[in-house]
């Protein structure tokens, strides 16, 4: 299928623009020698009735026959299908299609609660509407799994100082995270009390502490070129002292020594205080993005406090069948891709210069895409959920948006609240059939 993509993506003063189209290898449902869609039934979250495994009242994840799922809190197995920012957006034109369409947000959310799950979703990803989610779902005969973002230590940047605004996500001094302050502690435990007045609720399927923090093999040159009265300095002269590293001398293997030691202390700080108040709920990582995902090391430490490894997967048409498989193996945990899409030409009205990726001709040429990603997840055997980014499309009439997110087709509606019928017809094809399609890569030969 022919793609191209952004160059200088997230420019806003007419920079941006694109590469050739070129064509990719691009497999679909209708492509699978040998497949034959089936009908799985489902109970109300949307987990497979056919099988079934011990019940916890809550989601988990395991490993069963050599293939991770998660576990609804009935015990059935699940894989989590979800939009990211499930909610309408704040521009003027949204605003007045959601009351001619839906009334309130109330309305709005029963309606689009019954559209996820009748084209194949069964949750809603990071940054959705969590208050009219939880109130949907107490009357709900089919619950959203939902997820909740508690941006810790973006949070904690924007009380401490010193932060700013990058695309896509914050951006911190020297590119380095405040892990090493004492603050930071604090900071979380006291966020986290308020967890525990999630603790019963069946519906919530885990917890991100975080989005796309610089966790990077450079980060010791960057703690230790900080101003000598930082923690974040203290803490990584004193690591290089004991090791006999100056700037001038530091190694590869250091970098990579010294990450895994501050990511050691981020996730071990996040974990201890999010199941002290919510021992019920799966801690889902912080989307790792970018070069993180080839980083071993990191993989590691993130095995040893999450359940799931979750992973902003950006700039590959197909997943890397040698990299699903390694993360797997470095962390010993499954993995979530928290953040993909690909963006249409006939969308009205959006330059799609904004935002990562790729762009594609058509609504359904990015159906094609979605199936052609997600088959490689499900042929994994290690991915135990995707969430598209996003459910709505970038509003360009709104003021002052982040700057990833101005003007770009990412939705799976308009601004009008409208779908796209040709991308909703591919992915409700592969998402009816995901539980299916994982049965067939469990049953093919290895190629």
């Amino acid at each position: 299928m022919a793609a191209k993509k952004t160059i200088n993506n997230s420019t806003v003063d007419g920079k941006a623009g694109f590469t050739e189209y070129k064509n990719y290898p691009t497999r679909t449902v209708a492509t699978l020698q040998g497949f034959k869609p089936a009908t799985v039934k489902l109970d109300k979250y949307g987990g497979r009735l056919d099988k079934k495994t011990k019940a916890t009242g809550f989601f988990y994840v395991k490993k069963v026959d050599g293939r991770w799922w998660a576990v609804d809190p009935d015990g059935y197995y699940f894989l989590h299908n979800a939009p990211n920012d499930v909610q309408p957006g704040s521009s003027e034109r949204t605003k007045k299609a959601l009351a001619d369409k839906y009334t309130d947000r109330a309305g709005w959310m029963t309606a689009t609660r019954k559209f996820l799950f009748a084209n194949g979703f069964n949750g809603a990803g990071a940054w959705s509407a969590t208050k009219e989610i939880q109130a949907e779902n107490q009357k709900a005969d089919q619950p959203l799994a939902y997820t909740i973002n508690l941006d810790l230590m973006s949070g904690y940047g924007s009380k401490r100082g010193g932060t700013y605004v990058q695309p896509g996500h914050k951006g911190y001094p020297n590119d380095v995270i405040f892990t090493f302050d004492p603050g930071f502690q604090e900071y979380v435990e006291e966020r986290a009390k308020y967890l525990a007045s999630n603790k019963k609720d069946k519906n919530l399927f885990g917890y991100f502490s975080d989005n796309e923090m610089p966790l990077l093999r450079k980060n010791l040159d960057g703690y230790l070129k900080l101003p000598t009265t930082e923690p974040g300095y203290q803490a990584a002269k004193k690591w290089a002292d004991e090791r006999n590293i100056t700037l001038e001398t530091i190694t590869d293997q250091n970098r990579q020594d010294f990450l895994a030691y501050a990511a050691d202390r981020y996730f071990s700080i996040v974990a201890t205080a999010m199941k002290k108040y919510d021992p019920n709920h799966m801690y889902l990582g912080c989307r790792f993005h970018g070069a993180q995902r080839y980083y071993p090391e990191l993989m590691k430490v993130a095995g040893k406090y999450l359940d799931v490894v979750s992973i902003n997967y950006y700039n590959n048409w197909t997943p890397e069948k040698t990299w699903v498989r390694d993360w797997e193996l470095f962390a010993g945990k499954p993995f979530m891709v928290t953040e993909w899409y690909v963006k249409g030409e006939d969308a009205p009205g959006l330059a799609n210069t904004a935002g990562a990726g790729w762009v594609v001709k058509t609504q359904a040429d990015r159906g094609q895409f979605y199936q052609n990603f997600t088959l490689g997840l499900l042929e994994s055997k290690n991915c135990v959920g995707w969430h598209w980014f996003k459910y709505q499309d970038n509003d360009p009439t709104l003021v002052g948006a982040e700057p990833s997110n101005t003007n770009a087709n990412k939705g799976i509606v308009d601004n009008y609240l409208e779908p796209y019928p040709p991308l909703l017809d591919k992915m409700r094809e592969l998402n009816q059939q995901m539980y299916h399609l994982a049965d067939f890569f469990d049953q093919r030969q290895p190629q």
